[in-house]
């Protein structure tokens, strides 16, 4: 067994884009027999011109609302697995690292409001896909980021104790920031909701049963043996994940690709910028290198799994903004896998001499 977990964890990069191809070609598959209505609908029209066969229809109307239930209970099994590989005795110690949790949140709830509004200008006019990029972009992430920052090398102890203070300082920055910068009418739709719900089934449930086991293994073999084979399962567990959001998302966003179009290389530049700001805010405050890592997997990735719900809960107007959402789950996943891709093949303490770095050195937030 663990020969087989060593050689996931050499090959893990090719693994979550084979998941990342294999949801979205389900997903687009079973989007082609339901016909040109997303996964996020709850009826689904069939007629004979879009799929002849009504059981087969239905049977894929039924798969695509399974796989966007499954978002959260798919997170939240990973999410688990990822705690309980973390010491929980030594959160409260990561918690007091005052330097961290204030850059933290001087990345998230300073720079990001600012970047979030330049890039998003340019949408004035479209007006749910103006709100729809700047409620997500505006939200940091407090789930898989965690995973992610893990992945990477990162100090991701660090970024689970900060979670819930990310979770209470956006439920109350959120609605401040989107009544500057989109107005009252479109501000009033955000409410804590869905936030609370997020911080409850993501990060409190799998956290206590996280402890809950580790008190457990403290005097049973079983229990230890458990732990073990969670820790293996994290590469399988997040190539599920990557593959059901894939599955579950991407026939909404292709069917309107030409109009979500402009909003790809909004996000994609948000990453890039969100990276130069990590790293430099990182370095300004002297964080270690774990905890650069951990700054910028904090300030790339965004809460759009908690954000769906307000969208979807937007007027009729707005119809179109849980698919502008759900564009930027696909192109953050695209995103962190990329930046794992640069980062877990070097040790966080490497150092390489000026001349000798190569391109990837402006996704390294270790590179001096």
């Amino acid at each position: 067994m663990r020969r087989t977990v060593d050689w996931m964890h050499r090959h893990q990069v090719a693994m979550y884009l084979l998941a990342l191809g294999v949801g979205a070609w389900t997903g687009l598959a079973l989007h082609a027999v339901t016909g040109p209505v997303g996964p996020l609908a709850t009826d689904l029209p069939v007629t004979e011109a879009i799929a002849p066969d009504l059981l087969t229809a239905h049977f894929a109307a039924a798969v695509l609302q399974a796989l966007a239930v499954a978002v959260t209970p798919v997170l939240a099994l990973l999410l688990y697995a990822t705690f309980l590989s973390i010491p929980l005795a030594s959160l409260p110690a990561a918690l007091r690292d005052t330097r961290f949790l204030l850059t933290l949140l001087a990345v998230n709830f300073l720079v990001v409001p600012l970047i979030a509004w330049v890039l998003t200008r340019p949408l004035a006019g479209a007006d749910a896909l103006q709100l729809a990029a700047r409620l997500v972009l505006l939200a940091p992430c407090i789930d898989y980021v965690i995973v992610f920052t893990r992945l990477a090398g990162g100090d991701h102890r660090r970024l689970l104790a900060a979670a819930p203070v990310l979770m209470l300082a956006q439920m109350i920055a959120l609605p401040v920031l989107m009544r500057v910068m989109l107005g009252e009418e479109m501000a009033s739709a955000v409410s804590a909701g869905p936030f609370v719900r997020a911080l409850l089934l993501m990060i409190v449930l799998p956290l206590l049963a996280a402890a809950l086991t580790q008190a457990w293994a403290a005097r049973s073999h079983a229990a230890q043996r458990w732990a073990v084979a969670a820790d293996a399962a994290m590469v399988p567990l997040m190539m599920l994940t990557l593959a059901v959001v894939t599955a579950s998302q991407i026939g909404g966003v292709t069917e309107q690709l030409g109009r979500l179009a402009v909003l790809i290389p909004i996000y994609a530049v948000f990453a890039l910028v969100m990276v130069s700001v990590g790293v430099a805010a990182g370095r300004a405050v002297r964080l270690d290198g774990a905890g650069r890592r951990a700054l910028v997997f904090s300030g790339v990735t965004r809460n759009s799994l908690v954000v769906l719900p307000l969208a979807l809960a937007l007027p009729p107007a707005f119809a179109l903004a849980p698919v502008a959402v759900l564009t930027q789950t696909l192109v953050e996943l695209v995103v962190m896998v990329v930046m794992v891709a640069v980062l877990e093949r070097r040790p966080v303490t490497e150092r390489r001499p000026v001349l000798e770095r190569s391109s990837d050195s402006a996704l390294d937030p270790d590179a001096a």
